[in-house]
């Protein structure tokens, strides 16, 4: 039994780290009203925590291969629960979303450290033991986030979504420091900081802009400027990476075409399946006027639905091409999204069902497969570096998508908070339309580029072929 420690250790910290990405939709309405928070104060706090993990990700495991995995591991749980404790004693938004942005530092540590323990602990089958478990937990974490926000907010109040963490954390370090061996160094890694800065000022004025001109209006001066600041910050970032000599992301990835269609499939589907769930939960809290933990039950169909969906069909879907895994299943999300606007005036809860169960079998069946399939279209060496840049763009997929949608829903429904019920489903339906867009052209881009690699490059070449000029 000892023997599956260090699994429990890391599964106990990724469960907590991806349970915040969910636990705080359901607590959204109480924090606007305790905080006297709006709507872009809302996606502050869903987008911090978003953008601290994209942002940081790839970093700070290049940082855990200088200092040692666990270390790096136990730093980040460190940091994860004084976050924790700030953002439940937290008396105003700006201290919230601050708080929550160094809870994301502390999630990319230790997401980005998780799997190199688990491999330099576990050797053959275990390993394989290891790697499944630790994926099924990340899978349950999204059902069981929603319930156990719901659960806590209604008994207690918002802040315990946060205060939880601090027992869990506490557990996981005494454990984690006992159990992992000690970790490798590679003091000559090079940390690209230069990479980082600009990936992180890229992302944050891009999503800063948004969010600020769906509160102001796209004339707005602060948000002109953040939105071209972000832009040239991205081309820096592109400078930078193709001038550098140990880049946080090498650019020759996207030569890979089955590389730039997973990452295409990896952002598409955050942003088409998830980053409506805070809008959705301010309808059934504001307007249905559902309790938390009502709010998080009817929100579970889609995370049980996917949950089923990659443990019946994982081994059936093993052989598939990505084209139909990764492409048509986030299809299958955009499609989902799309029947959420059966969503009118005089709905009940139940109407979300439809396009939940179906948003669920879609990423149940292209979930599983964005990480296994960038690992295997790049060389060995680079398959770590290829799943943390994956898990990157999911994580910046869902912060613009949380920023996009939360302005196409305030453009139509009006800044009035909660906004009249007929204006408020009219927006409502507006960000599943966008959602709905968003997955299935970026489910067809993928199904195009995944095929056009598959004819192009012969099945037999290895990797290192299919970086294609």
């Amino acid at each position: 039994m000892r023997k599956w420690l260090p699994l429990l250790a890391a599964c106990l910290g990724t469960f907590m780290l991806l349970i915040d990405v969910t636990i705080v939709n359901v607590a959204l309405p109480s924090m606007a009203g305790d905080l006297d928070a709006g709507l872009s104060g809302l996606q502050w706090i869903v987008d911090g925590y978003a953008l601290a993990l994209a942002a940081l990700l790839l970093v700070l495991g290049s940082l855990a291969d200088r200092l040692g995995a666990k270390p790096v591991y136990i730093a980040g749980l460190a940091l994860f629960a004084v976050s924790s404790l700030a953002c439940g004693m937290a008396g105003d938004t700006a201290v919230l979303v601050l708080s929550r942005v160094l809870q994301g530092v502390g999630g990319a540590a230790m997401f980005a450290t998780t799997l190199s323990l688990l491999h330099a602990t576990y050797t053959g089958r275990d390993r394989g033991i290891a790697f499944g478990a630790w994926g099924a937990v990340g899978s349950a974490a999204a059902a069981f986030g929603v319930v156990l926000g719901g659960v806590l907010v209604d008994l207690l109040s918002w802040r315990w979504i946060f205060f939880v963490n601090l027992p869990i954390a506490a557990l996981t370090i005494i454990l984690s420091a006992s159990v992992f061996p000690a970790s490798q160094r590679h003091s000559g890694r090079h940390t690209d900081l230069p990479g980082m800065l600009s990936f992180t000022a890229a992302a944050t004025g891009v999503t800063f802009g948004i969010i600020r001109a769906g509160e102001h209006g796209w004339g707005d001066g602060a948000a002109l400027a953040a939105l071209l600041a972000g832009v040239a910050a991205a081309a820096l970032f592109v400078v930078i990476e193709s001038r550098s000599a140990a880049p946080m992301f090498p650019l020759q990835l996207l030569r890979n075409r089955t590389f730039g269609a997973t990452l295409f499939g990896a952002s598409g589907q955050t942003f088409a399946a998830f980053a409506s769930s805070p809008l959705i939960s301010l309808w059934l809290q504001q307007q249905l006027h559902l309790n938390p933990l009502h709010t998080g039950l009817a929100m579970l169909p889609m995370a049980v639905t996917a949950f089923l969906v990659a443990g019946g069909t994982g081994r059936f879907l093993h052989d598939a091409e990505p084209e139909w895994t990764i492409g048509a299943g986030l299809i299958v999300i955009g499609v989902g999204a799309g029947l959420l606007t059966l969503v009118g005036t005089g709905s009940s809860w139940t109407a979300l069902i439809p396009g939940l169960v179906v948003i669920g079998a879609g990423a149940g069946v292209n979930a599983p497969a964005l990480v296994s399939t960038a690992m295997a279209s790049v060389p060995p060496q680079q398959g770590g570096l290829a799943a943390g840049v994956v898990n990157t763009a999911r994580q910046l997929g869902m912060a613009l998508g949380v920023a996009v949608l939360g302005t196409v829903f305030r453009s139509t429904a009006g800044d009035q908070q909660p906004a009249p019920l007929e204006h408020f489903v009219d927006g409502l339906d507006t960000a599943f339309g966008v959602a709905c867009g968003v997955g299935v052209v970026f489910g067809a881009a993928a199904f195009m580029l995944f095929r056009r690699a598959r004819v192009e490059t012969p099945a037999a070449l290895p990797a290192e072929a299919m970086l294609v000029d």
